[in-house]
């Protein structure tokens, strides 16, 4: 029988999720149009660039559970 409690550890791991919440939630750093990368303006290609990196964070999270 399964107990409610994690066999594995992963407790601090848990505070990565927050990186993102945090980084996409403070406008005012992300909030300019320079520097440009490839044409789009920073306050673009910030937000597509934590898309691969939440998915990085949410990858080392769930393999730190198990």
């Amino acid at each position: 029988m399964e107990t409610s409690q994690e066999s594995g550890g992963g407790g601090w791991t848990r505070l990565l999720l927050l990186l993102p919440y945090v980084a996409l939630l403070w406008l005012p750093f992300y909030n300019d149009t320079q520097p440009a990368l490839f044409g789009f303006p920073f306050f673009y290609w910030y937000q597509f660039l934590w898309v691969p990196i939440t998915s990085l964070i949410l990858f080392i999270v769930y393999r730190s559970m198990k």
